[in-house]
């Protein structure tokens, strides 16, 4: 059956727009004749900009809505940051589709300081992430850490207000924005591991909906699929969902993908690190070992004491 018009769901944030547009242009370049409409909305999360993410879910509040949406008929296309989406998706829903991924890594933002090692006792560091929370608390346990919602923009506006000393965020999300400039210090991986799927985007669609998997087939980018799910299946083993500190990154060397992950606790005291390496045939069964690992080495204590402190 052909398709004149494909409906993608997206939320109103600038870099949510960003990534719907984006992918209306790939698509655009794709299928001559195609239409193409963005239905934007504002998720629970986004309106409640007061309540913490890990009261309303964690990051799948963003993302609900959204598949909603795609469960009723009223899109045909979700687009998402797949930090963003939870590991099980509802019943009649897939990710066939994930982008090549855009820089994975964390950065630093300051107005007034160079780096993370740069920062006085004391200052005030904005970042509503638990990962980032226990890997900065690790190496510098002096700093204070404050939660931080809204958009990109409102953190930036907020930071230039005084409201805090420094930011973290995603490398991916400031390029994509176009805010380079503002970036004092991009973090490696080694010093500060990043989330689990950042810098991917994933397109989601109902499952038995062939037309427009035959129409997005094409965007998929086989080696940042396989560092996905291999990410994925490491978080799927440790049950830790996509709010919990547990960070992982995967990449491709020829043949063979090797990753590392972490489970932390908050306050820094101690972070559980192991890595793994195999074929990329087997991406998920590596995640899923080195999950397993973790638990063998306690992350299943660190990650029962958050979820039953939370209930």
């Amino acid at each position: 059956m052909a398709l004149s018009t494909l409906r993608i769901i997206s939320r109103q944030s600038p870099l949510a727009m960003w990534q719907a547009n984006y992918i209306r242009a790939c698509l655009l370049d794709l299928h001559a004749g195609l239409s193409v409409e963005i239905l934007g909305i504002k998720t629970q999360a986004d309106r409640f900009l007061d309540a913490s993410l890990a009261s309303m879910g964690g990051k799948g509040a963003f993302v609900k809505e959204l598949e909603q949406a795609l469960l009723s008929d009223h899109a045909d296309l979700a687009v998402h940051s797949m930090k963003d989406v939870t590991i099980d998706l509802p019943d009649g829903l897939s990710l066939p589709v994930i982008l090549k991924r855009e820089d994975a890594r964390d950065v630093f933002i300051s107005n007034q300081y160079a780096s993370l090692e740069e920062l006085p006792a004391q200052a005030r560091v904005g970042t509503s992430s638990l990962r980032r929370q226990c890997q900065i608390k690790a190496r510098r346990p002096d700093l204070q850490l404050i939660d931080i919602r809204g958009n990109v923009d409102t953190r930036l506006q907020k930071l230039d207000a005084g409201q805090y000393d420094a930011l973290i965020l995603a490398a991916a999300g400031m390029k994509r924005l176009g805010f380079q400039a503002r970036i004092r210090q991009t973090l490696a991986a080694s010093d500060l591991l990043p989330a689990i799927g950042q810098g991917a985007l994933g397109l989601e669609i109902l499952s038995a909906n062939t037309t427009v998997l035959e129409l997005i087939k094409p965007l998929d980018d086989v080696d940042t699929h396989s560092c996905v799910a291999a990410e994925r299946a490491l978080s799927k083993r440790l049950n830790g969902g996509c709010h919990a500190p547990v960070a992982a990154c995967a990449e491709i060397i020829g043949t063979e993908l090797s990753m590392t992950a972490l489970v932390g606790r908050l306050d820094g005291s101690e972070i559980l690190k192991s890595s793994v390496a195999g074929p990329v045939s087997e991406a998920q069964q590596l995640g899923d070992n080195l999950g397993r690992e973790l638990l063998a080495m306690g992350a299943d204590a660190i990650l029962r004491e958050l979820t039953d402190g939370a209930s």
